[in-house]
């Protein structure tokens, strides 16, 4: 049985570019689907959020339409609800990395708010690189990675290539043209590869120890490519 980390977001909020919030978390979706995958497959899921809070579930990711349906939403929420990890989180400082098999981060909006400049964050993804084992990335997941530099500044995964939401999928979503910055920009500022596909399609890309997906769509590729690398 491998143990692995969900580093999650703590942000209930993302702020605009207006100075307004809009309600935020981590995609429900994208937290569900692989963790259902790793615990059907028998492995241990623990969660780290900064200052150890509860990790909130984006309202509109429990949405109906978002979801699928009604069934879809009322899976979501009822996994959410029983899932042990999701509701004891630690707190950054207090993972033991030597613990941890795999680390996994799921998307929503929360990551940009929190993990994109959250050092505790940064440090312990450039931990995770350095000792080679699988980190599984989605979505806006990779706005945590930015967080992940040197000293001089550089980021630890320039270079690197990954599937992370796109500036067009954000345009679709019509939260563009409020986001304070777009993820796919920033990401190719830091030096990091962004490889883009259609919208809202799955796409997975993998480079070394790193696994990326585009969307939420891409959370079951992820999850089954960890496994994969567990086995």
């Amino acid at each position: 049985m491998a143990t692995i980390l969900f580093l999650m977001t703590g942000a209930d909020r993302w702020t605009l570019t207006d100075g307004t919030t809009r309600p935020t978390g981590y995609w429900a979706d994208e937290a569900v689907t692989p963790y259902e995958a790793f615990t059907a497959a028998g492995h241990e899921v623990v969660v780290a959020t900064p200052g150890g809070v509860l990790p909130p579930a984006d309202p509109g990711s429990l949405a109906p339409g978002a979801a699928g349906g009604d069934e879809a939403a009322a899976h979501l929420r009822a996994v959410i609800d029983g899932a042990a990890p999701f509701h004891d989180p630690l707190p950054l400082e207090a993972v033991a990395l030597d613990e941890v098999d795999a680390v996994y981060v799921p998307g929503g909006h929360g990551p940009m708010e929190d993990l994109a400049v959250d050092p505790v964050a940064g440090d312990l993804l450039a931990r995770v690189l350095r000792s080679g084992k699988p980190l599984g990335v989605v979505c806006h997941g990779p706005a945590a990675l930015l967080a992940a530099t040197t000293t001089d500044g550089a980021n630890v995964f320039a270079g690197y290539r990954v599937a992370a939401f796109t500036n067009e999928e954000e345009t679709l979503s019509g939260t563009a043209a409020k986001a304070p910055w777009l993820l796919q920009d920033r990401l190719t500022a830091a030096g990091v590869v962004v490889e883009a596909a259609q919208p809202f399609a799955s796409h997975l890309v993998t480079d070394r120890t790193l696994v990326t997906g585009q969307n939420p769509a891409s959370s079951a590729a992820v999850a089954a490519e960890l496994l994969a690398r567990l086995a």
